[in-house]
């Protein structure tokens, strides 16, 4: 079915984000994963290039773009070249939303300028050791003294942990409260008693750097609390629509090219003379997926409208990040299954799409969870 959300003007950055995937990120990727880390040089490659932080405005060097489909459209190339490593999107589309959003001027002109150049790099610390999508049970706490915070706790399994510069951070203000308790901090590289643990050992996704986060007594100035004292849920709740869509379009992105890759491979592997996909079982499982793919992709586009519109839900973006994880993960187990032995083989594309798609289910709250709050929107 043909796609109708992007036109040529679209597709013309589509191109250019391709070449420079193809050109800078793709021969360099599985070096990456063996160190555990993407240079950031490459960051600032992508800030030249007006790769970054679309939404940014004019006057502190962004495009004043209001359009999500820029940011689809990253994700996309992303996860059809399979270079999980790279984390523009939480960059780009949830960090710097944060500061658009809910930050003050002084804020904003203070970091969004080297967030678009990508001198900066944004991430966001909300997950704790005893603390998941429950996060009205985190533990790291923010003691207001005179003009700044003290903060002390942990968080982990944060994305862009070691290269970040920026921390959204989600802390307890009011330890007695639980969800109007909690509050959005800043903090930034250097900060006197913020250090980092070891970048975390994935089974996928190697090239992202994912770290434990320690604070003890960090001084944060009070000129870091991004909005107001004890609305941070709120904001998070705010936010966490686009972020699950985030994932969700890059769930149906990774599973189509997966199966355009697995196509390749029935057509070109034979067995009893003749070749794989030409059997029926293969030939159904194909079809069931590319079906599955293309029912998929008309939803999340239509979401896509939807929070251009201001109009997508918490219940619809949900519904998608449960929906599409769920199918990656079913097509990639169908798509290593009929590549075989060699789906199982490390330098088959396969294998790294197989491992990377595990976490999808995961984070941006379990999909567990996301049943619940879809159930809850239809009263139950």
């Amino acid at each position: 079915m043909k796609r109708t959300l992007y036109t040529n003007e679209y597709l013309m950055f589509r191109d250019a984000f391709r070449r420079f995937v193809e050109k800078e990120i793709a021969p360099h990727h599985a070096q990456w994963e063996h160190e555990g880390i993407v240079p950031r040089a490459i960051w600032r490659m992508a800030g030249e290039l007006g790769f970054l932080c679309f939404e940014a405005p004019e006057a502190l060097g962004g495009g004043d773009v209001h359009d999500y489909r820029y940011h689809a459209i990253v994700a996309e190339e992303i996860a059809d070249a399979g270079v999980t490593g790279i984390g523009f999107g939480l960059h780009s589309s949830i960090v710097l939303p944060y500061l658009l959003c809910f930050g003050n001027d002084e804020q904003q002109q203070r970091w969004i300028p080297r967030m678009v150049t990508g001198e900066m790099i944004g991430a966001i610390a909300m997950t704790e050791p005893a603390a998941g999508s429950d996060l009205a049970g985190i533990r790291t706490t923010a003691v207001r003294q005179g003009d700044h915070y003290l903060v002390n706790g942990q968080k982990t399994f944060i994305t862009n942990g070691i290269n970040s510069d920026l921390v959204v951070t989600v802390v307890k203000t009011d330890s007695t409260a639980r969800h109007k308790g909690i509050s959005l901090l800043m903090l930034e590289r250097g900060m006197e008693g913020f250090t980092r643990g070891r970048n975390l050992d994935k089974i996928g996704m190697k090239a992202q750097d994912t770290a434990e986060l320690f604070f003890d007594n960090v001084r944060v100035p009070v000129a870091n609390l991004i909005g107001e004292e004890g609305k941070g849920f709120y904001y998070l709740m705010q936010r966490l629509p686009q972020e699950r869509l985030d994932i969700a379009v890059v769930a149906v992105a990774a599973a189509a090219a997966a199966l355009e890759m697995t196509l390749r491979y029935c057509k070109e592997r034979t067995a009893f003379g003749q070749p794989i996909g030409s059997f029926q079982n293969s030939r159904f499982k194909l079809a069931e997926m590319h079906t599955e793919i293309q029912v998929a992709r008309v939803f999340v586009d239509r979401c896509i409208e939807a929070l251009n519109a201001s109009e997508l839900t918490a219940e619809e973006a949900a519904m998608a990040k449960w929906w599409t994880t769920d199918l990656q993960k079913r097509v990639m187990d169908e798509c290593l299954q009929l590549h075989g032995g060699y789906g199982y083989m490390l330098e088959y594309p396969i294998a790294r799409f197989y491992l990377d798609a595990r976490v999808q289910p995961i984070y941006g709250g379990t999909n567990e969870i996301m049943k619940e709050v879809i159930g809850r929107a239809m009263g139950v």
